[in-house]
């Protein structure tokens, strides 16, 4: 083939050369004039410009393009194949993580806007995202008012590692244990910064320092025996009776403190009787899992229908529950009420059924009277049982069956009266429609 190319080039640079010569033809002779001349005689030639010769490159070279055929191997096959295959792929990738326009729009059409939660310090209601910042704040603005107590907050919810806390704690009260013990001696009402002991285990932990602070203890400096130089301590005056009992339930508070956390908002809301009662479109913030794992979910949806369709060991099925349960974070649950109205709230997942109780009963005219609460597959909820709402198979979503205990409703129909309403003013006040 290139030999083929090679030819048409040659030939093409053979007719472009003019008239040719016989070898014992004399050179010096003028040449004969050509036909189309009408003057008669032989025009001189002149070269080839620089324009003309790139012009001419530039057309041999599309006739050659032309002319060349585009050979296909097995791998320009395949990499056609492979970039068709990807661009399909990332075409349908786009079409599933676009976003709507209007944020807004979507949000109508969830069951519920969110997951949010209650800050115990202020009651503002929070996001996922601003519970921890928020209740940081809330608890540096409490040393204005008892610093003892915001900085005990301080070591239990600004530190993770609450093994860290616990030595810390162990350490601060040998502190005021020895303090207490001996409350003349100096030595015990100082502690040196530097010491190796109190920079690894007690100031390393938020909040500490600040707690010895608020006992009494001041930095100051003293000087070093034999040297001219000083050190920092944290110092603590002498202390009378009254104070040193102070000093010591000061130190079973700490001992016995807990980290501030965001309350899960319920979002309590009764809406009128609908068909859609059993429709659940929950805000990915339900599921502990990421959009590549909930994608995944649904194309296991047809593997998960074999699979039950097979003989499986009891062991091998609590597994596979156990794996379903830890998929889930929050559960929304809607309880039928006998009137039809729907009460729903928003749950953790790993939360016991008594909570569910305890929801209910907060929110009926009524909260007095016993009641009964029905899962789905029409099982008895025990309010006393230590069954988390997972366990009891209540995740994402589930609708639960109210119904008041037997002994309640004779006693209504005795005395001939019928109840008109279950939930309380305020919900019904409140009521919407499902949609």
């Amino acid at each position: 083939m290139k030999k083929f190319f090679e030819d048409i080039k040659k030939d093409v640079k053979f007719k472009s050369a003019g008239p040719g010569k016989k070898l014992t033809e004399d050179t010096s002779a003028s040449t004969k004039p050509q036909a189309k001349h009408s003057t008669g005689r032989s025009q001189p030639r002149h070269a080839p410009t620089d324009g003309a010769q790139r012009a001419g490159a530039a057309a041999l070279a599309r006739i050659e393009q032309q002319q060349k055929p585009k050979v296909f191997t097995s791998q320009d096959a395949i990499r056609n194949q492979v970039k068709r295959e990807l661009e399909a792929e990332a075409a349908a990738t786009a079409a599933t993580t676009e976003t709507p326009a209007g944020p807004v729009m979507e949000s109508r059409h969830l069951s519920v806007s969110g997951i949010y939660f209650t800050c115990p310090l202020t009651g503002a209601v929070l996001t996922k995202s601003e519970r921890e910042p928020h209740i940081k704040e809330a608890i540096l603005m409490r040393f204005s008012e008892d610093p003892v107590v915001a900085s005990i907050m301080m070591v239990y919810t600004f530190n993770k590692d609450q093994d860290k806390v616990k030595g810390a704690v162990e350490i601060i009260n040998k502190y005021i244990d020895n303090i207490c013990k001996n409350p003349t001696e100096e030595k015990y009402r100082k502690i040196k910064l530097t010491n190796k002991i109190f920079q690894e285990r007690v100031s390393c932990v938020e909040g500490c320092q600040e707690f010895l602070q608020a006992l009494g203890f001041e930095r100051t400096e003293l000087p070093i025996d034999g040297q001219d130089t000083s050190e920092e301590f944290l110092m603590l005056a002498e202390q009378d009776e009254a104070s040193l009992e102070l000093l010591r339930e000061r130190g079973e508070q700490l001992r016995t403190g807990e980290p501030v956390r965001a309350q899960l908002d319920r979002q309590p809301q009764a809406f009128r009787p609908s068909p859609y009662a059993t429709h659940f479109d929950l805000p990915p913030e339900f599921y502990n899992l990421t959009a590549e794992e909930l994608k995944r979910e649904q194309q296991l949806k047809s593997e998960i229908v074999e699979r039950n369709s097979m003989l499986r060991t009891k062991a091998m099925r609590e597994r596979e529950e156990q794996r379903e349960r830890k998929k889930y974070n929050y559960t929304l649950l809607r309880v039928r009420l006998p009137d039809g109205i729907l009460l729903q709230g928003t749950f953790l997942a790993r939360e016991k059924v008594a909570a569910l109780y305890q929801f209910v009963r907060g929110s009926l005219e009524d909260g007095w009277q016993p009641f009964e609460l029905m899962a789905p597959a029409g099982k008895k909820l025990i309010e006393d049982e230590d069954v988390a709402l997972n366990e009891c198979n209540l995740v994402p979503s589930a609708v639960v069956t109210f119904s008041w205990d037997e002994a309640v409703l004779a006693d209504i129909a005795a005395a001939g009266k019928a109840k008109t309403s279950v939930l309380n003013q305020n919900l019904l006040e409140n009521i919407k429609v499902l949609s």
